[in-house]
């Protein structure tokens, strides 16, 4: 395969499937891979803003998994996760699609998949500084869709009892869920993310449930760094061991 200029090629943590990434885009981070690992994938799922396709990669060979789709809006960024979906032979198991998240209901019937993920953009628009570079800022901030638009497609796509998994910021916890709650996405689970044990959680997963009882529990914390600045062994295993 041909690279185009400035793109590498990776080897997706805790798998042996290969992602192409771009050393001068934005990349996939932690996040990522933390919501990978959080998510109990089943049947047929969708990935809202799936970037490179990291999380279908992590996710494809895991549970009962039967097709993904990855939905993307920058062309870039979606021709390269189509190029390493081809790469690593998929192209049956994985769908990357190049569209606006909000047009998905004129592509798909409702309550058509078991699961739905995202890892959106985190700030609002107007919140806060804004980089220049256009592929940084969409991936960054809510400037094509805002959280409202995940969580009301999502409900959309959901059959009855789907669950619906994110990654985001604590300080939009409580945005996270009255919009859950107002879209009858019911929060079931909270697990927060530190940097170290004591320190404040800098993100949080989120699963919920189409349709679900009221009901919202705590998992522990996920602590990423020990105090001498080594990782976690539950992060070694998060990374090196994606089922």
């Amino acid at each position: 395969m041909i690279l185009n200029d400035n793109e590498r090629i990776d080897i997706v943590p805790g798998t042996n499937y290969k992602i192409i990434q771009n050393k001068k885009r934005f990349s996939y981070g932690t996040d990522a891979i933390f919501l990978s690992h959080f998510v109990k994938p089943l049947g047929r799922i969708i990935d809202l803003g799936t970037g490179t396709g990291i999380i279908p990669l992590r996710m494809i060979d895991r549970g009962n998994v039967g097709e993904i789709y990855g939905v993307e809006i920058q062309r870039e960024v979606a021709e390269m996760a189509k190029r390493s979906v081809d790469l690593n032979n998929l192209q049956d198991r994985i769908k990357i699609l190049h569209m606006d998240l909000k047009e998905l209901p004129e592509i798909f019937p409702k309550a058509s998949f078991d699961c739905v993920t995202s890892n959106p953009p985190y700030m609002k628009s107007g919140g806060a500084i804004i980089n220049l570079d256009g592929n940084f800022a969409i991936s960054r901030h809510e400037i094509n869709c805002n959280l409202e638009d995940i969580i009301r497609i999502a409900q959309y796509l959901l059959k009855p009892q789907g669950k619906f998994y994110m990654v985001h910021r604590p300080d939009r916890l409580v945005d996270i869920l009255c919009t859950m709650r107002e879209y009858k996405i019911e929060p079931k689970y909270i697990r927060f993310v530190q940097a170290k044990l004591g320190k404040k959680p800098n993100l949080l997963l989120i699963e919920g449930m189409k349709g679900g009882k009221a009901e919202l529990k705590f998992h522990e914390p996920l602590i990423v760094y020990n105090k001498d600045g080594s990782y976690t062994e539950e992060i070694h295993r998060i990374y090196y061991d994606s089922k």
